[in-house]
């Protein structure tokens, strides 16, 4: 059975072993023995969070489950990357394979000691 926290009005915070069937059934106090309603106690990490990262878990997790849309102007960035290449600087370099008349692939100032493919 797992602990719950709760709290009376008069004596603060107390602990109770409590069954999964009866989580959300409030405790008596062990000093005054008057029912105590539970109550769920945040982490400090949670509670000085900055504004910013709360606001950020919160959509990460509201936006979990949700199916991803694409609007005509994603469409259209999209179609504009395809269009040049994928949008990085990077340099296309010339092949330098050459092929003889009968077909076969010459690499010349490449490594003359390696078979071509």
């Amino acid at each position: 059975m797992p602990v719950y926290d709760y709290k009376c009005a008069e004596h603060g915070l107390f602990y109770e072993l409590a069954s999964l069937d009866n989580h959300a059934d409030p405790a008596h106090c062990p000093e005054c023995d008057t029912l105590s309603g539970r109550v769920i106690i945040m982490s400090p990490a949670f509670l000085n969070m900055d504004k910013e990262k709360k606001q950020g878990i919160e959509r990460n997790e509201a936006a979990q489950h949700e199916p991803q849309h694409s609007n005509a102007e994603t469409r259209a960035e999209n179609a504009d990357k395809l269009k040049h290449g994928c949008g990085c600087t990077h340099k296309k370099r010339s092949s330098k394979v050459m092929y003889t008349a009968d077909g076969s692939k010459m690499f010349p100032s490449m490594r003359p000691w390696m078979i071509s493919h």
